[in-house]
């Protein structure tokens, strides 16, 4: 049997990282992404590949270069991603569009550009790292959730359609892990006259506390070589604590308004 090649964007830090590392482990061919190769100069993990998603002429250079490397892409795991916190009256549209743009644009470009290969082979998987956040409209977190929601539910369209050429698709969906997603993530401003004010803060220093108490990356990249096993993949899956998981179990079972006083429990 061949060892399957792996290609996962946003692969030089954080969850990207951590299952490249234990993908690498495990016996696949490993290749990660970033956006400037030169930034790490001493990673050593796994070859780097330089693509922004945003960028299609980088996505198209950086799948040609895999392809004169490998010959092939088994699985493909579309991880690059951008948090964005703020009232969503108040977020600057063009950060909304930025987030969007890293967040839903580049994962469908990235595969658009990867399924001719994958229907060549007659074979492929792509899994989307999206989040838990996706599945319900978090208070100051819209855009984080609208984007990684829509993934959601494009996955499910493209699972459909791409079935018949011996291609799979599906999402992960984690809850909160330890990563440096915080450093990166854009934080609309806390303005002193706006009535958003001291929600919006308790919610800024609730989101800091759950990254620094969140869970290992490697659980995630347990559950990713367990999906790359799993010869028919569910259209879903998720990782992260118990009571995250639970709380999407909640949302189908409570009454709208329940389940929103839950979640404006949490922002307030």
């Amino acid at each position: 049997m061949k060892t399957k090649v792996v290609l996962i964007t946003g692969g030089s830090s954080g969850i990207g990282k951590a299952i490249g590392i234990h993908l690498k482990a495990n016996g696949y061919k490993v290749y990660g992404t970033t956006r400037n190769k030169s930034k790490y100069p001493s990673f050593s993990d796994f070859p780097l590949l330089e693509m922004d998603v945003r960028n299609l002429g980088t996505i198209k250079e950086c799948i040609s270069s895999l392809l004169e490397l490998e010959g092939r892409i088994d699985v493909l795991i579309n991880n690059a991603g951008v948090g964005i916190t703020g009232p969503m009256e108040e977020t600057p549209y063009e950060e909304v569009l930025k987030a969007f743009a890293t967040n839903f644009n580049g994962p469908l470009n990235v595969m658009n550009t990867a399924l001719p290969v994958m229907r060549e082979q007659k074979e492929g998987l792509i899994i989307n790292i999206t989040s838990i956040a996706g599945y319900m409209g978090l208070p100051f977190r819209g855009v984080y959730s609208a984007s990684k929601g829509a993934l959601e539910i494009v996955t499910e369209s493209y699972r459909m359609e791409t079935k018949s050429f011996g291609v799979h698709l599906t999402t992960l969906a984690p809850g909160d892990f330890a990563t440096n997603i915080a450093s990166g993530r854009y934080h609309t401003p806390v303005y002193e006259n706006s009535p958003y004010k001291l929600a919006y803060k308790n919610t800024l220093e609730a989101i800091d506390a759950d990254v620094d108490s969140g869970g290992d990356p490697n659980d995630v990249a347990k559950k990713i070589a367990e999906i790359i096993k799993t010869k028919n993949p569910k259209p879903h899956y998720k990782v992260g604590s118990f009571i995250q998981k639970f709380s999407l179990t909640l949302k189908s079972l409570l009454p709208g308004r329940w389940f929103e006083k839950l979640l404006e429990g949490h922002s307030s």
